[in-house]
């Protein structure tokens, strides 16, 4: 099957999921199995603050960019500016959705919440660090041997978390931001092809048992 058509319906789908988790966020009442998600990620033993505020970082522009540069300078050129640009355009757009679901940052809207480090300003969906990360880990994906692909995946699911754990953002707010990472990677991985290069899509590695995918 052509590749370009699946990715611009991943995008697609994921673009509407962003969309209807701003509706949701915009009405402005926090559902009960959000809240209940919200505290037992959020009540987690402090003792666990700083590898999670370091694997963090990857989720902000300037975790993208460095990342970005550091891959290109091992020599992966075209992927590490594949890294910064997904990443980069993922903390755009969650910039320009913020204002449209209006939703404010846990502490204005859950009263037990606890805040772990410098306290957020400003709106809360969705989370430009989820974006990001998720952006990056899928622009990795295609690009990456099979046995890294659950690490990075991971990496970028300890993010996201670390983002509910700190008191950052409600649960909506990751998975609105995971979405949009989505649809940024796959709207450019549409235009331009996976990153390699230009033009061209790499073949299959082999996969586990000798398959390929």
């Amino acid at each position: 099957m052509e590749q370009r058509p699946v990715d611009l319906t991943v995008a697609a789908l994921a673009a509407s999921a962003v969309g209807i988790g701003a509706w949701e966020a915009r009405r402005g009442e926090l559902r009960a199995a959000e809240a209940r998600w919200f505290s037992g990620v959020n009540g987690i033993s402090e003792r666990w603050l700083v590898p999670a505020w370091l694997v963090m970082q990857a989720g902000s522009l300037g975790g993208a960019l460095g990342i970005g540069g550091a891959t290109a300078a091992s020599g992966r050129a075209e992927l590490g500016r594949r890294l910064a640009l997904v990443g980069s355009l993922a903390w755009t757009g969650s910039k320009l959705v913020k204002p449209l679901a209006q939703r404010g940052r846990p502490s204005s809207v859950v009263d037990a919440a606890r805040i772990l480090g410098r306290a957020q300003t400003g709106l809360g969906y969705p989370s430009g660090h989820a974006a990001v990360a998720v952006a990056m880990a899928s622009a990795a994906t295609a690009q990456v041997p099979w046995r890294w692909r659950v690490p990075v995946w991971s990496a970028a699911g300890v993010v996201a978390a670390a983002r509910i754990y700190v008191g950052a953002h409600l649960p909506l707010d990751v998975a609105g931001g995971a979405a949009l990472g989505l649809a940024t990677e796959r709207s450019v991985r549409a235009i331009r092809g996976p990153a390699g290069r230009p033009g061209q899509r790499p073949a299959p590695d082999a996969a586990p048992g000798g398959r390929t995918g």
